[in-house]
């Protein structure tokens, strides 16, 4: 699946888009896999409180199954203006 980071959480992993290959079951299985990647990794996900994420460029949860999804996007929330 394609796994896109958007501002800050670019900025710590350093890349803004990545092809995984997963058994993850829920998002946060996903987040445990890429934290015990690298540091980088680890520091962008040290505090999902302060994460969204996207499955299939929808709102989701963390606790939401990924079996046919193709996108995950990771970002921080974003305010209006």
């Amino acid at each position: 699946m394609d796994v896109l980071y958007f501002a800050w959480v670019r900025e710590r992993i350093g890349v803004p888009k990545e092809k995984v290959e997963t058994t993850a079951a829920t998002v946060s299985d996903l987040v445990a896999e890429l934290s015990a990647r690298e540091a980088r990794y680890a520091a962008a996900f040290a505090d999902i409180s302060a994460l969204r994420v996207a499955l299939d460029q929808e709102l989701s949860d963390f606790d939401a199954p990924l079996a046919g999804v193709r996108e995950v996007a990771f970002f921080p929330p974003m305010t209006g203006g």
